[in-house]
């Protein structure tokens, strides 16, 4: 057996190699490292540039909404299919708000109750879904360019490459 952890979430894989994607973040394989190998980059930051700040109090914000509503996408959905897929990306939108808040070291904002609630429409949550996922990786690729710290700037550029692949689903699952 292997372990390795993931240098976003900072959670740990146990298998017989490295899977594709993290687990618990869906961070790319570049991303996960030996354990042996793993430092908390957290503790690189101990100052937040202004727009910094702004960006990750936003991205937290989205987050934070988002896992709501992909529960409630979940709960309401026609398929297990869709019920899975809509409960993965939950988890790892929570995940996504659980590394932000840890760079930001502050407490959950409450999610907006009017950004949290699906449709009992499952095309119309998979549209919704997908404009919220286009919406975070072009805000999360943005940030990634104005960030000036390392550690922020790698968590913005992997953050706007799960939303990628986000997207890449929702697209399939909309042409079906």
């Amino acid at each position: 057996m292997q372990f390795f952890r993931c240098q976003i979430c900072g959670d740990v894989f146990i298998g017989n190699a490295a899977p594709s994607n993290c687990p618990y973040c869906g961070g790319k394989a570049k991303y996960l490292v030996p354990v042996e190998q793993w430092t908390d980059e957290n503790l690189t930051v101990t100052e937040l540039s202004e727009i910094s700040r702004k960006n990750l109090e936003k991205a937290l914000q989205l987050e934070v909404d988002n896992t709501p509503f992909y529960r409630s996408a979940s709960a309401k959905a026609g398929t297990m299919k869709l019920q899975g897929v809509f409960k993965g990306l939950a988890k790892v939108e929570n995940e996504h708000a659980s590394v932000i808040q840890k760079i930001l070291k502050c407490e959950f904002p409450p999610p907006n109750p009017v950004n949290s609630t699906a449709t009992g429409d499952d095309s119309e949550n998979l549209r919704i879904a997908h404009e919220r996922e286009i919406e975070a990786s072009r805000f999360y690729a943005q940030s990634s360019v104005q960030a000036t710290e390392a550690r922020v700037k790698k968590v913005f550029l992997a953050l706007s490459e799960v939303e990628a692949d986000h997207i890449r689903l929702e697209r399939e699952l909309m042409q079906a």
